[in-house]
């Protein structure tokens, strides 16, 4: 934590207008325990540690947790090294402390570990809950000494292949529970870890369907992303790639794609990658693989988007080309709720979220030559039988897959967990 005169410093929660953009993120005092200032009964006070709160999908649901927690009538609070959304966690009413949690140095893990237990004993946590390996050991060291409940996300599959490295991530199943954001996730740590299955509960993350839906982005908004673009005027149908560009994205194989797909039929397609490299440098890799196919007058690098809704209106056909298993794949159920048929690779989440032929297609990861194909398939389709299939996956996520459902079954968790309901669900 940010500290000054050996005191903890706290980002307070602001009003809607101070925290209405990034850097405004509320005003920092002198920490002081809200638990014990208040009156009436004590809410249910759930302490997330993550990282950062940058842009993923690990920070988006602890920011949408966050949200849950502050509605249910709890008291949402974040062990952090800060990041853009924490201005979001203020406006909805969470605390962040500031730390140094992305560390994985070991001496600052046990440094984070007293911080985190003080905090935990100050203002009278009642549950931990780790979505990350290095803040998850301080965490679960913080919670072993105070006796507070600890619960864990595996939001990953977390690879094994340097030494010790299988015992640095079982951190990760020592939540009682453990949250499995996937039943691919769940099925990855029965396999890895041998545990009862009665300690792992599978909660899907999902969509927020009041954001991702096609009557609610308002045409002023496709036509200020189209005109960024440079695509106002072009008739081509657009294939969405979303997400940031890296490696096991899979951008290399569908820019092979491209170049195959050229060959099929007409240059009446733009692909479009929305994301950034975030400063890895792959976004140069990708442009010598564009130049050496000759692909750049039907690809487009354009960018990170902060509409993704829009992005997704615009799209006839979105893709997940993935050549590792995503945990679930929240681009997948985003497009999806946005009635965007989705072609993604056929292993982790997206074999689940995807139904092959009814509201997309899988194909085998890496394979250039099946993306091809199904993009020539997709585009080949009436826009009516593709909007019937975007209807159809727009229905599954409805059903199976929304923040809504993921908040909730959350909440569920921590009420068994600490022996009590939030008071705003009695």
């Amino acid at each position: 934590m940010d500290r000054i005169s050996g005191t903890f410093m706290s980002v307070l929660p602001v009003s809607a207008d101070q925290a209405s953009a990034p850097g405004s993120g509320g005003s920092t005092t002198e920490y002081s325990s809200a638990a014990t200032a208040s009156k009436g009964p004590r809410p249910l006070t759930v302490l997330q540690v993550v990282p950062r709160l940058e842009t993923g999908g690990v920070e988006r649901t602890t920011l949408e947790i966050t949200e849950a927690i502050q509605s249910a009538g709890g008291r949402a609070l974040i062990a952090t090294a800060g990041g853009q959304l924490e201005y979001r966690i203020a406006r909805v009413g969470g605390q962040v402390f500031r730390m140094n949690v992305a560390s994985k140095n070991p001496l600052t893990l046990w440094q984070n570990a007293r911080l985190l237990k003080r905090l935990i004993d100050e203002e009278g946590v009642d549950i931990v809950h780790a979505r990350s390996r290095a803040p998850a050991w301080s965490a679960f060291w913080a919670t072993r000494a105070t006796r507070t409940p600890f619960v864990t996300t595996y939001h990953g599959t977390y690879n094994e292949d340097l030494p010790l490295k299988r015992f640095y991530n079982s951190v990760m199943v020592k939540g009682r529970p453990v949250i499995a954001n996937s039943e691919f996730i769940h099925r990855h740590i029965l396999e890895r870890y041998k545990m009862p299955p009665d300690q792992i509960v599978t909660i899907p993350r999902g969509a927020d369907i009041a954001i991702f839906a096609e009557e609610r982005v308002g045409n002023e908004r496709t036509i200020k992303l189209a005109e960024r673009w440079g695509i106002i005027e072009d008739p081509r149908a657009i294939v969405l790639m979303p997400g940031r560009l890296t490696r096991w994205k899979g951008g290399e194989s569908l820019i092979d794609a491209a170049a195959k797909l050229k060959k099929m039929r007409p240059a009446d397609f733009s692909i479009v990658f929305v994301g950034e490299d975030e400063g890895s440098g792959f976004q140069q890799t990708l442009e010598k693989r564009i130049d050496a196919t000759g692909t750049g007058d039907v690809i487009q690098l354009a960018g990170a988007t902060q509409d993704m809704a829009a992005a997704y209106k615009l799209a006839s056909v979105v893709l997940s080309t993935s050549i590792e298993p995503e945990a679930f794949g929240r681009v997948v159920v985003e497009a999806q709720a946005m009635g965007r048929p989705v072609i993604a690779t056929a292993h982790g989440g997206a074999s689940e979220t995807v139904l092959h032929g009814e509201s997309g297609w899988l194909y085998e990861p890496g394979d250039s030559d099946a993306l091809a194909s199904t993009i020539h398939q997709a585009l080949e389709m009436d826009p009516s039988d593709r909007a019937h299939m975007g209807l159809a996956g727009r229905a599954r996520v409805h059903s199976t897959y929304t923040v809504t459902a993921m908040q909730r079954a959350t909440l569920d968790v921590y009420e068994r967990v600490a022996g009590r309901t939030f008071q705003a669900l009695v």
